[in-house]
């Protein structure tokens, strides 16, 4: 059953150095302020797992958080690059940074495949990609039944799982709604989960084509108003494009980085 606690003790409790970690969520629900939490505690060596890593990322990447980058695609949407993303890989600042890319497809396959207790997922992604020379976790597999030659990646199973929505009940039941990515999944193929939540409600009235999270697939439950920012949280608030226009400048430069992160973030 999950419990009801803060995010600084939340992220305490389940988040440790070395972790692969899945922050998800797509265009809204993004938990920037779990991520930021990630940062103010200190953690390192983390296994950052996203489908698209955007400015959350970056700057838990710029802060030394990561060693390691699983996804799909990334960038500051609408904008450009990630400026500390390519820093990390290109001139290993703070720290080196490994990657690991996959398609969109292959990262959702991979995901279904944790949580539906699979080793692996197959699809028929990656052929004429180069993917395959560059990911040692994608690899060709014959089809038992029609010697078709298909494609095989293992399932994703972190060891913590954190997603933003937007309400819970006091029992631990969440509930989210419009774009929903692959959050549902995240949460399902991990080994723990947190989910900061808009507001904790006494009842969750039904919505149409809304993803319920029972409370026993979720380790804990963190009341964090405006934890999406600045990307939006459907009904809630809107993107806050300004934002991630003014990211560009401050990702770009690394002293005008480390700024930011002690006076906003620290």
């Amino acid at each position: 059953m999950a419990s009801i606690t803060s995010l600084a003790e939340a992220v305490a409790d389940l988040v440790h150095d070395g972790d692969q970690v899945a922050l998800e969520g797509f265009t809204h629900l993004i938990p920037f302020a779990a991520g930021h939490e990630i940062i103010r505690q200190g953690r390192k060596d983390l296994t950052l797992v996203r489908m698209t890593p955007d400015l959350i990322y970056d700057q838990l990447i710029g802060a030394g958080c990561a060693r390691k980058l699983i996804f799909s695609w990334g960038g500051n949407p609408g904008v450009g690059s990630l400026h500390r993303f390519r820093d990390a890989v290109q001139h290993s600042w703070p720290v080196p940074l490994e990657i690991e890319e996959h398609s969109h497809a292959g990262m959702a396959n991979r995901y279904v495949a944790g949580a539906s207790g699979l080793p692996f997922a197959v699809l028929r992604g990656y052929t004429g990609t180069d993917l395959p020379k560059q990911t040692d976790t994608i690899k060709p597999i014959t089809c038992p039944f029609t010697g078709e030659t298909l494609t095989a990646v293992p399932a994703l199973n972190p060891d913590v799982a954190i997603i933003h929505a937007q309400r819970a009940d006091r029992k631990g039941n969440v509930q989210l709604w419009g774009i929903t990515g692959v959050q549902k999944e995240a949460v399902l193929a991990a080994k723990r989960s947190l989910v900061t939540v808009e507001e904790i409600v006494d009842t969750l009235e039904p919505r149409p084509n809304a993803v319920t999270l029972p409370s026993w697939v979720v380790t804990a439950v963190a009341h964090v108003p405006d934890g999406a920012h600045p990307s939006y949280a459907h009904d809630y608030y809107v993107r806050d494009n300004e934002y991630y226009k003014a990211w560009d400048a401050i990702g770009r430069d690394r002293e005008q980085f480390q700024s930011w992160l002690a006076e906003v973030v620290r």
